[in-house]
């Protein structure tokens, strides 16, 4: 299980939905085929207590596990 469908089985696409700040819940499916923007991984681990962190969700872009950013605009 990927750490974003984990992240929705626990807590629903609606609630991540709303965490990330985007309208439609199926936004977050498409998240799962494309991966998650990096602008929303913060909110997700805030809205999972950590459950699934920023860098479970982009190790490319979080490659460290306390989560310091490499390159992006937050």
């Amino acid at each position: 299980m990927t750490p974003l469908k984990k992240a929705i089985f626990v807590f629903g696409r609606e609630h991540i939905a709303q965490a990330a700040g985007v309208s439609s819940p199926s936004l977050v499916s498409h998240w799962v085929r494309r991966g998650v923007p990096p602008k929303h991984c913060k909110a997700i681990e805030k809205a999972t207590d950590g459950l699934v962190t920023a860098h479970d969700l982009r190790p490319d872009i979080f490659p460290t596990p306390d989560n310091l950013p490499t390159e992006v605009n937050q």
